[in-house]
C-alpha cells in the first residue's frame, strides 16, 4: 500500500507531497523524519489532520501524542481530528465489547474527553460535532448515533 501511495504522489510548483510510513506512538521520529522535514515548511502554519485513527490508541497516549505532534508547530497551525465516541448510541457499547474481543485496540471518547485534545486551542465553529452535521449543505438523513463519530477543527 505504500509503494502504491509513493506512486501516486505527484508534486507541482505549488507544492511538494510525501508519504511517511511511520507509527503515531513514536511521534519523535514523526517530527524528526526526512520526509517531514523536507517537505513541509514548519515555519509557517500547517494543518495536522488525525482522522479516525486516535480511537485506535488507548489511555492517556493519544493526548500526549497530539501535544508533541502539535508543539513545534507555529502559531497559526490548525488541528483536526475525528474521533469515535460511545456518547450517541447505547448499543455502541456492546459493538465496542465485540471489536476489543477480536483483538482490536478502540477506545472510544465522550466529547469531553474529546475535548481535551484541544487545550488551550481555539476550537473553530461549529466546535466539536457529529461530522456529518459539521457544516451540512442539507440536512443529515442518518441518525447521530449511526455516525458515532465527533469531528472538530481548531487553531494554534
Amino acid at each position: 500500500m505504500l509503494a502504491h501511495a509513493r506512486a501516486r504522489l505527484v508534486g507541482s510548483p505549488e507544492g511538494r507531497t510525501t508519504c511517511l510510513h511511520a507509527d503515531l506512538r513514536d511521534p519523535a521520529r514523526i517530527l524528526a523524519a526526512p520526509e517531514l522535514t523536507e517537505t513541509l515548511d514548519l515555519t509557517r502554519p500547517v494543518a495536522l489532520c488525525l482522522i479516525a485513527v486516535l480511537h485506535f490508541l488507548e489511555g492517556d497516549e493519544p493526548f500526549e501524542i497530539v501535544r508533541t505532534l502539535l508543539d513545534p508547530l507555529p502559531a497559526g497551525s490548525f488541528l483536526v481530528i475525528s474521533h469515535g465516541t460511545n456518547d450517541l448510541n447505547a448499543d455502541s457499547h456492546e459493538a465496542t465489547a465485540k471489536i476489543r474481543q477480536s483483538g482490536v485496540r478502540l477506545q472510544p471518547r465522550s466529547r469531553a474527553e474529546i475535548a481535551r485534545f484541544f487545550d488551550g486551542l481555539t476550537i473553530l465553529d461549529p466546535g466539536i460535532e457529529v461530522v456529518h452535521r459539521w457544516r451540512p449543505e442539507v440536512e443529515p438523513t442518518l441518525a447521530d448515533g449511526e455516525i458515532s463519530i465527533f469531528g472538530a477543527v481548531a487553531r494554534t
